[in-house]
């Protein structure tokens, strides 16, 4: 019986896994959505470090620069702050940035005379003559330095590219957060209906049902309330809606192979419930949970998009993707449509990938074509 065991479990949590995953990185489009997520991954990881604003949530604004196209390029005057600046260490900096020593002047033209430089301010059109200010040479950072924004600048002076790498941040780890939330409760409760059955499973599935009833958003929208608007919450809140589909493919999942041989060869050994449970179940059932987990994190991120465009996820001056929508939707019939759609570009191909992924996932986890293929 002991052999029955070990024979069917290696089978299917090795010999099947294996051989799925090397079916999933055979799939050039799903390696394809792979590597761009582990690209978003290494930027929302290293953050400030690597985006072109380093200040803290990347709210450096300078108003007369606001909404420039794409490529626009600015000489700026750097202007010495009289404020002490304490240097962070490398982790912090990567954490939370750091603001800068000086401020930002655009400038068309300059000149320097003895101890004093004479800069003459930015209008937006190099036929108009802006006001001359005069600065010490002493509070200036010499020479005036050339800034290119590579996406633009927002209504706020801001740099489009940084808030838009630094929102990354916000959706990957809004997402993983989610599913990890999702995984623990769905996994939980699908395990009791699925493997004790009976009156438990009627109590679960009454519970899986009435949630199940509830419309996501207006639960995610319901949570956020109670708990209030904030980087976390959103979080929290979008985890708590998700577990549900988590919870039902457990429970099938579960139902499916309880009776099998080596189950009840587990039971015949005298091993406790948990550890048939947690060692001989779950790892059996690891890929439709891996397939789930990757299309709810599309989803969580979707809904955290959603919520931040009715002001309800992460609060401004933080940026994320559906407040960066939510703040220049009103640019989409002007000159500047790329402030809004540059944000929801993102957002498709972010969601399109762990679309991808999860697809990939489901095929490569098929048990008829992955025995097909072994024989």
């Amino acid at each position: 019986m002991n052999l029955i065991f070990r024979k069917k479990y290696d089978y299917t949590s090795g010999s099947l896994t294996a051989l799925a995953f090397r079916k999933f990185f055979r799939n050039r489009l799903a390696f394809s959505a792979l590597i761009f997520i582990l690209v978003l991954t290494l930027v929302a990881i290293l953050g400030y470090l690597v985006t072109p604003d380093p200040t803290p949530k990347c709210n450096r604004q300078i108003l007369e620069i606001a909404a420039g196209n794409p490529g626009s390029s600015f000489l700026m005057l750097k202007v010495r702050k009289n404020d002490f600046m304490e240097h962070k260490g490398i982790f912090h900096r990567m954490l939370y940035g750091e603001p800068l020593p000086y401020q930002f002047v655009p400038i068309q033209s300059y000149r320097i005379s003895g101890d004093t430089i004479t800069a003459e301010e930015f209008t937006g059109d190099e036929n108009v003559k802006g006001a001359e200010k005069s600065y010490p040479v002493a509070d200036v950072v010499l020479p005036p330095e050339k800034v290119t924004f590579l996406l633009g600048t927002d209504q706020f002076g801001r740099d489009l590219l940084s808030r838009l790498m630094l929102g990354t941040r916000i959706s990957l780890s809004v997402g993983f957060i989610a599913v990890f939330i999702s995984l623990i409760i769905g996994v939980f409760i699908g395990s009791l209906g699925g493997f004790f059955k009976g009156w438990v499973d009627q109590v679960v599935m009454w519970f899986i049902n009435v949630v199940w009833s509830i419309p996501t958003l207006l639960l995610v929208i319901a949570i956020t309330f109670a708990l209030g608007r904030g980087f976390w919450q959103v979080f929290i809140a979008v985890g708590l809606t998700m577990w549900v589909d988590v919870a039902r493919v457990t429970r099938g999942q579960i139902l499916a192979i309880r009776e099998k041989e080596y189950i009840e060869a587990a039971r015949a050994l005298g091993y406790r419930n948990f550890r048939i449970i947690s060692r001989h179940i779950l790892p059996n059932i690891a890929g439709p949970i891996i397939v789930i987990s990757a299309a709810n994190f599309a989803s969580a991120i979707l809904l955290e998009a959603g919520l931040s465009f009715l002001g309800l996820g992460v609060q401004p001056p933080m940026p994320s993707w559906g407040s960066m929508i939510r703040e220049n939707y009103a640019y989409i019939i002007l000159d500047s449509a790329h402030l809004a759609i540059l944000p929801g570009i993102a957002i498709m191909l972010t969601v399109l990938a762990f679309m991808i992924i999860g697809n990939a996932l489901r095929d490569a986890f098929d048990v008829r074509s992955v025995e097909t293929r072994n024989s």
